[in-house]
């Protein structure tokens, strides 16, 4: 599937997600990133003309009165977008490949950001760490990422995905506080855990997770042959097998909970991301989520 320009992408995902998103967030873009540049400050009685989204219902229930929490704000938000560009991330359905998913991500949550004054940056990795993009703000910044990204060569292969050089280098540049949006299928080595706790420590960290329905499931075709993204290893197999069908979902989704875990143990939140599913709905899912254990706080 070719990938069009940048000012295309950003044209067509403008219409199609970044309007409709910031509609629907009604400018209150930090129910997505709750945590990120503000703390709570006081909380005082209601106001004629207060904005009725930040009513605390739990103080307002015990006081009988209704009272609204006051907030101390960054008037910007430093975003950061570590993107996993390693070779299973050029895995897919014939519609999409999960790197265009990840070219999509970054294209709306940077140009949502960037409408509100906010900057971006980006720490992309493919077998190594490949490039530091310096945050900066606008539109232009915007199509800059899109175009780096583009540009970025396909890798035939690599011995393994090692995700904690990419927290690592994050963690060592980028110092001031920061929103911070992890993207990968998160195939990697193990002991990335560890860099991602630190990184949350000192940042608001969102994980962002890849994923491809064919990589839980696979279907009843016969006989195929598949490459390991990462190594380039084949095996044959028989998926007319069901108990090997079987024990492929069963090891998917053992893999599942343990990523699970690991981003609870880390405190981060995770933002699942398929291919077969739309991205606007995926955002607007996690944005509810977050809002709701928001009003439960």
């Amino acid at each position: 599937m070719s990938l069009s320009t940048p000012e295309r992408i950003l044209q067509r995902l403008d219409w199609k997600v970044i309007r409709r998103l910031d509609g629907i967030l009604q400018g209150d873009y930090r129910t997505l990133f709750y945590g990120a540049g503000v703390d709570l400050a006081d909380l005082r009685e209601y106001q004629f003309e207060d904005d009725i989204r930040y009513i605390d219902w739990n103080v307002t229930a015990r006081m009988d009165a209704p009272y609204v929490r006051q907030y101390h704000e960054d008037r910007e938000i430093t975003a950061w977008f570590l993107l996993d560009l390693s070779p299973s991330v050029d895995f897919g359905t014939v519609h999409t490949l999960k790197r265009n998913l990840l070219i999509d991500f970054v294209t709306v949550m940077a140009r949502l950001l960037t409408r509100h004054g906010n900057r971006v940056g980006a720490i992309l990795y493919g077998s190594k760490v490949e490039r530091v993009i310096p945050a900066r703000g606008g539109r232009l910044q915007v199509l800059r990422l899109v175009n780096d990204l583009l540009k970025q060569p396909k890798l035939p292969r690599s011995p393994t995905t090692n995700l904690s050089t990419l927290l690592e280098t994050a963690y060592r540049t980028i110092h001031r506080r920061s929103l911070i949006f992890i993207v990968s299928d998160f195939f990697s080595t193990p002991g990335w855990e560890r860099p991602l706790s630190l990184l949350n420590q000192r940042h608001e960290v969102l994980g962002v997770r890849l994923t491809d329905p064919r990589e839980t499931d696979l279907p009843d075709i016969g006989m195929i042959v598949i490459e390991d993204a990462e190594t380039g290893e084949q095996l044959y197999l028989d998926t007319h097998d069901s108990k090997f069908r079987e024990r492929f979902h069963a090891a998917a989704q053992r893999r599942d909970a343990e990523l699970n875990a690991a981003f609870r143990r880390g405190q981060v939140d995770i933002l699942p991301l398929s291919t077969e599913d739309e991205l606007l709905r995926s955002i607007i899912r996690f944005a509810m989520m977050r809002k709701q254990r928001r009003k439960r706080n």
